[in-house]
């Protein structure tokens, strides 16, 4: 009972802002991305999303050090964000939003994209016939026909955000407050052995995924029974 008043909050608060915000980001960056992509045929389109799933099969320490190198003062991008805006990329919040935005993108574009594709061709030519624009047939038609990929990919990139652990370690550090999240606390505490608070920050973030994954599916499956999907 002692631990649970030893525990500390301020990681699991960190992870949820950093996730919270990440998402968002992300949100705004795949939605016209990968609706270009489900109604693109350029020859560009495998290459495209290659490299967007890129971050699924890489290991996590070896996009964490190109993000690194590529956030860093002596980089181009680390020296003019740091030189022109005083904004520190690299053991740095901020840092963290741009290295988890790099490493869930493909949580967020993915399920988008699968949405806008299974939707009915009929229904996007209708919309541009009847003289809507691309961007109001995104929002107003394709958008909420979309609502389980939609929840999927909202709540499917926060959870993979709140667990990440290899690319903000390598980006972010340890800072507290800053940039120490609960899956880096959990890593330190099994490194001096404190093994008591590791299984209670562990079993916070077991709860924490399954509430997650339990809810995109209890949402999908009565989104199926609503429209008469077996």
């Amino acid at each position: 009972m002692n631990l649970l008043y030893e525990l500390d909050l301020e990681p699991f608060i960190l992870s949820f802002k950093l996730a919270a915000i990440t998402t968002l980001v992300l949100f705004i960056i795949s939605l016209p991305f990968a609706w270009y992509l489900s109604q693109t045929r350029s020859k560009f389109k495998p290459f495209l999303e290659s490299l967007t799933a890129l971050p699924i099969v890489l290991p996590p320490s070896v996009l964490g050090f190109y993000i690194l190198v590529a956030l860093s003062h002596n980089s181009p991008i680390g020296a003019f964000f740091e030189d022109v805006f005083d904004i520190k990329l690299v053991f740095s919040f901020t840092g963290l939003v741009v290295a988890s935005a790099f490493y869930s993108l493909p949580f967020m574009v993915q399920p988008l994209q699968g949405g806008f594709e299974s939707l009915n061709k009929n229904m996007i030519e209708a919309s541009y016939i009847a003289g809507k624009s691309k961007t109001v047939t995104l929002l107003r038609v394709a958008l909420p026909n979309i609502k389980p990929a939609l929840l999927t990919a909202v709540i499917v990139t926060f959870a993979h955000t709140v667990g990440e652990f290899g690319v903000v370690l390598m980006v972010g550090g340890s800072i507290p407050g800053e940039t120490k999240v609960a899956s880096v606390a959990i890593y330190e505490m099994v490194e001096i052995m404190d093994y008591s608070m590791a299984h209670i920050y562990s079993a916070i973030m077991v709860f924490i995924s399954f509430c997650v994954l339990l809810s995109v599916y209890i949402f999908n499956r009565r989104y199926q029974n609503k429209i008469g999907i077996h």
